[in-house]
Formats: structure tokens, sequence, C-alpha cells
């Protein structure tokens, strides 16, 4: 019954719900990945990505199914379409001689043009990242700048590892929100 209350205050935007749903089920959603990837990372990216899609479609809940399997369901489409990118990204093999030759003859640094097409997309990125509350802009940062893991910014900013991974969830999703206005 605890389960339905905070679903339905989670339907009501309750961040305090969101963290109660995300706390009960991360461990089962994460497991079920896991046993599938064989990969920790892979594994916690698609529990990421499947609290995001469920949190922001959760008014679409139909509560005659049970949470989880709902949440499971939602896990299996995001490994499937990981699985579909990945197929689509295989490329040709070739030799060590032939990928020489084509390191002799690239070069890697970036042109003029390539450096200030990239400062000017930082440029936007940090003013976009500025339009987000301060606690947002305070985990994009070490996230993203620092390069600091969720367990990390747990213990700089002194909240519980489950409040992080949401601080998170909310701030790539505000900051693709304004992004997108501000094309």
């Amino acid at each position: 019954m605890e389960i339905n209350s905070k679903i339905e205050k989670a339907k009501k935007g309750d961040q305090i719900a969101f963290t109660f749903l995300l706390d009960h089920y991360w461990n089962e959603v994460y497991s079920f990945m896991l046993k599938r990837t064989e990969n920790e990372t892979t594994a916690e990216d698609i529990t990421i990505e499947t609290f995001s899609k469920a949190f922001d479609k959760i008014a679409s809940y139909n509560s005659e199914f049970q949470f989880n399997t709902w949440l499971i369901a939602i896990a299996k489409n995001v490994y499937i379409d990981l699985l579909r990118k990945k197929k689509t990204n295989l490329f040709i093999e070739i030799t060590d001689n032939e990928d020489q030759q084509a390191y002799n003859i690239a070069d890697p640094t970036p042109s003029a043009e390539d450096a200030l097409i990239k400062e000017q997309n930082l440029s936007r990125l940090l003013l976009c990242i500025k339009e987000l509350k301060p606690h947002y802009q305070e985990v994009i940062q070490l996230r993203y700048f620092q390069e600091m893991s969720y367990q990390e910014i747990a213990v700089k900013i002194n909240e519980p590892l489950s409040s992080v991974k949401v601080k998170l969830l909310r701030a790539k999703k505000l900051l693709a929100e304004i992004i997108e206005r501000n094309r």
C-alpha cells in the first residue's frame, strides 16, 4: 500500500517520493541488468536511464500492473535500444598495417575552425548550465567537469547516493530542456 501512495505522490511531482522509489527499486533493476550485460558500468547506465524514463512517464503508469514489472520492461527496452545502437556502430576489420597507414595520414590536431567551434559550443553549454538552480549546477559541475563518481559527489555534498542520482537525472533533463529552448 505504501508503494502505491509513493507512486501517486511521484505522479504529482513529489521529490521525496521519487527518491523513495529509486531507493526501493534500484537494486532490483540494477541486478536484473547486471545479469544481462555482465558489465557493472553498462548495468548502472541502463538503470539510471530506466529510472529517468520511468520518472518522465510516471503519469502513464497503469497501477493494474506491478511497478517493478513496469520498471523491468522499461529496462529491457533501454537495453534493446543499446544493443541496436551497438549493432549499427560495428565497423569493418582492418589490419594493424592499414591502421598505421591511416594514422600516419590523419592529422589529429584540430584546425583553428574546429577549436573555435568547440569553444563556442562550450560557452553556450556553460550559459545553459547557469540557467539551472545552483544545486543542479553543482552536481553537473562535479560529475561532468570534475569527473567525480556518484559516490564521490555524495560525500562532497553530504547527501545520500540516491539523492545524487535523482539530482543528476533531473539536472540532465532540465539542461536538455534549456538547450532545446535556446536553439
